[in-house]
């Protein structure tokens, strides 16, 4: 590849790379992860409290605080020559802090198309574009494989508890949703993640309850709670990295939905 040269990110932002990036801090976990599934170890400098997967880079590098509480002092202290973040995870102000003194690429996720169209352009930028296609296709492969139902049935993914706090419409998960095969009943509400009362759930009786395993980690004792309420439902804990995670754990997605 040849330098410099300009990349756009999706929120729709110019900036330009004198050379392929070598000090990367990540500040999302999903794009975390797909930077080491890329191919990337060195090169990724800082990644935040949350950067879990894999779990022996966890370990061993720099953290620079939680996604919506960055350390800017210690990112400045890594020297990047590139920020990885994303618009509904990180905070504005700091990523505007930060777009003063480094090149900073966004992503901005509501579907499958965009987290599809985040893994090429991130591939591209890093340079690795080989493998960024070799990921899009197995995600891909995977989901046009689902077989979805004539019958949809209603549902509620649930990612919080006191208050309940749902995944509602133009979210991720609302999508995954979709491709499952699901009525979102959530979708019609006006926050993207509406507070849910009693209530409304009773009123609803959606036929399946989805209880998250993040960011609220929901465990057995919960169930009976949610079925108290909503009596004839099916409550079901699920992997919220599979739901929630748009990167290359979306590989390992498609066949999970299947097995709901």
């Amino acid at each position: 590849m040849n330098y410099p040269r300009q990349f756009v990110d999706q929120m729709h932002r110019s900036f330009g790379l004198n050379q392929r990036p070598l000090r990367i801090v990540s500040l999302v976990p999903s794009q975390t992860e797909l930077l080491y599934h890329l191919g990337l170890d060195a090169e990724v400098v800082g990644q935040t409290l949350f950067c879990i997967h894999p779990a022996e880079q966890h370990l061993v590098k720099p953290r620079v605080g939680g996604t919506k509480k960055l350390d800017i002092n210690k990112i400045r202290n890594l020297k990047p020559d590139l920020i990885i973040g994303n618009k509904e995870e990180n905070k504005q102000s700091e990523i505007v802090e930060l777009m003063q003194e480094f090149p900073v690429w966004m992503s901005d996720i509501k579907n499958l198309e965009d987290a599809l169209e985040m893994i090429l352009s991130i591939g591209n930028l890093v340079g690795k574009p080989e493998r960024a296609k070799e990921i899009h296709q197995q995600i891909s492969a995977g989901f046009e494989a689902l077989v979805q139902t004539e019958k949809k049935e209603t549902c509620v993914y649930l990612i919080w508890r006191n208050p309940w706090m749902a995944a509602g419409g133009y979210t991720f998960i609302d999508d995954m949703l979709s491709r499952c095969g699901y009525i979102n009943l959530a979708k019609g509400e006006l926050s993207r993640y509406p507070e849910l009362q009693a209530e409304w759930l009773l009123a609803q009786q959606p036929a399946n309850i989805f209880l998250s395993s993040e960011p609220y980690p929901f465990k057995e004792k919960h169930l009976a709670e949610l079925q108290a309420i909503c009596v004839s439902a099916r409550i079901k804990l699920v992997d919220g990295e599979l739901f929630s995670w748009y990167g290359n754990r979306l590989i390992a997605s498609a066949k999970y939905f299947k097995s709901l």
